[in-house]
């Protein structure tokens, strides 16, 4: 048996033969030769995969999330340190320590709550205070309203009488029309204008010729009074026996008396500040 008969006889030999060629692929029709092909032809697959790894293609984004997370990291570290040294202090700390420290936070929780209820209180004076001005603004406002119509600065509005006096013969004088608004004033009226005139606390009547003026103001008849009060206690003020109407039905005047739900009063006086009076607060 010849030396090559011999090898062929022997197993491992055999598998050798038997094993297939390692096959490279074939470069695509067109393509030229390829570099890092022929560079990693000879490289096994641990060294490819080192090459691959080393060095590290770290872009701007995982720099930043790295620092980030570098950062975190040390202060959650630091945070523990500083819990666990306080957690330590308290651990070795004597009990008459721990008495003085609970104490300490009694006190001052007690502090707190004192200050706290201060807090409140002085929040509750300020609301009282602010509802007390509101409250007092609102009357300020309310009796200015209220003195505004009796001086005749303000218009008003509200239930009441119209009566219409005649004067057909010119009969009525300056008196009559006093002692209706008299008679009015006395019933309750509240706002009383005589043919555009307001009549007011300080009013006055004259005769003026033919006719009557108030305040300086010549009025002619007919003499239309508007009147804002209880229509119930007017009317029946002014229709008594021996009352207005009946005066002026003695001159030969007529007197017609009619009631009312709405009665405007516009007619408006300027506000005269006194010459010596003084409010006695001031």
């Amino acid at each position: 048996m010849t030396e090559s008969n011999e090898h062929a006889g022997k197993p491992g030999h055999r598998l050798r033969a038997e094993l297939p060629q390692e096959v490279t692929p074939a470069p695509a029709p067109g393509a030229g030769p390829n570099p890092a092909a022929g560079r990693d032809a000879g490289l096994t697959g641990r060294q490819r995969l080192a090459q691959g790894l080393w060095p590290p293609r770290v872009t701007r984004a995982q720099l930043i999330v790295a620092l980030l997370l570098f950062g975190l990291g040390f202060g959650l570290a630091v945070q523990v340190a500083s819990n666990s040294d306080g957690d330590s202090a308290l651990r070795g700390a004597r009990q008459e320590d721990l008495v003085r420290i609970l104490d300490e936070l009694d006190d001052r929780t007690q502090r707190l709550q004192d200050e706290k209820q201060g807090l409140e209180a002085q929040r509750d004076e300020l609301e009282n205070s602010s509802d007390q001005a509101e409250e007092a603004r609102k009357q300020t406002i309310e009796k200015e309203r209220q003195l505004g119509i009796l001086a005749g600065t303000v218009a008003a509005q509200g239930p009441g009488i119209t009566m219409t006096v005649t004067d057909p013969h010119g009969t009525v004088e300056s008196k009559h029309l006093l002692d209706a608004v008299q008679e009015l004033r006395a019933a309750g009226a509240e706002a009383i204008q005589v043919n555009g005139v307001r009549i007011v606390a300080s009013t006055y009547l004259t005769d003026s010729g033919d006719g009557v003026s108030v305040d300086g103001n010549k009025i002619d008849a007919p003499y239309r009074f508007q009147v804002i009060g209880k229509p119930q206690d007017l009317e029946p003020a002014l229709n008594i026996p021996g009352g207005v109407v009946q005066t002026l039905e003695k001159e030969q005047a007529t007197a017609t008396v009619e009631r009312s739900s709405k009665i405007v009063v516009d007619a408006l006086r300027a506000a005269k500040q006194p010459d010596y009076a003084r409010s006695s607060s001031e």
